[in-house]
């Protein structure tokens, strides 16, 4: 694929059309996935499926998530009103934190690789995004010590959303999920004092949100 400005910008506003006709219509996403290369997020091999929109391997038995996920996690938030302070649990490529910093203003994000996490974060510092904090530990667990959040969004799946992620909401918080061991869903939480709403949007794949030892 030739990467070159102008071929990318051309692939990047083409992918965000086709993910307008799939129903992601907050602009700010749209604008979002238009404005970042996305072949900067995968391995040279994989330049040319770059602005495909499905998921891509990254290495480590770890994906790059399909765009039309990132987008719709991503729209959740705004449609519920989060406007910052979200928390992205699964760093992986850095992708989605490139498009959530794009949108919210301040944006934290946490991977259990080491490796990912560096390159993430060279990624983001290529793209003059500095308002995504970083920190390198068990996704399970969250980021306490910066909670409350307003939105919390999970990139890989559970068998049941991670209880120490609930209660890091701030109320009236949103938390978006891939959730199941088998067929999983995308779920929505939503917090209300100490109840917890939940609503099952569509089914997903997601690789397993690993708890425990690092990498």
């Amino acid at each position: 694929m030739n990467t070159n400005k102008q071929t990318v910008n051309r692939s990047a506003h083409v992918l965000a059309q086709k993910l307008y006709e799939e129903g992601i219509n907050q602009q700010a996403v749209l604008d979002a996935i238009a404005s970042i290369p996305r072949h900067d997020f995968v391995d040279s091999i994989l330049t040319h499926k770059a602005y495909e929109n499905t998921a891509l391997p990254i290495g480590l038995g770890q994906t790059i998530s399909q765009p039309y996920i990132v987008a719709k996690m991503t729209q959740i938030l705004i449609e519920q009103g989060v406007t910052d302070r979200v928390l992205e649990i699964g760093t992986g490529s850095g992708y989605q934190s490139a498009v959530l910093a794009k949108v919210f203003s301040e944006v934290y994000s946490v991977e259990r690789i080491k490796s990912l996490q560096w390159q993430a974060k060279r990624r983001l510092q290529s793209l003059d995004l500095y308002n995504v904090a970083m920190k390198h530990g068990d996704g399970w667990l969250g980021w306490k010590s910066k909670a409350p959040f307003n939105g919390i969004i999970v990139t890989a799946a559970a068998s049941e959303v991670p209880t120490e992620l609930l209660y890091q909401l701030s109320d009236n918080g949103i938390l978006v999920a891939p959730i199941g061991a088998g067929e999983q869903n995308l779920v929505m939480f939503k917090r209300q004092g100490d109840n917890f709403i939940q609503q099952a949007l569509e089914v997903v794949r997601f690789v397993p949100l690993v708890p425990g030892d690092l990498a």
